[in-house]
């Protein structure tokens, strides 16, 4: 197995990670609300917590 012959600096691994901020993230609609939500992540629409288009929490009002 290969191994490197001298450590990479900080600045060096993070000039190599920098082009993965420059994509903008993916956004997709909700098939229920039809509201704009990142991927694999669930929302809040009129007080519902959405996720894959299932109703998973509902907010108490106090």
């Amino acid at each position: 197995m290969a191994h490197p012959k001298r450590r990479q600096s900080k600045a060096r691994t993070r000039k190599r990670r920098t082009h993965d901020a420059l994509t903008a993230p993916q956004v997709s609609a909700c098939p229920t609300t039809g509201q704009p939500h990142l991927f694999h992540r669930a929302h809040w629409h009129e007080g519902k917590l959405y996720y894959k288009g299932k109703v998973v929490m509902e907010k108490e009002e106090a």
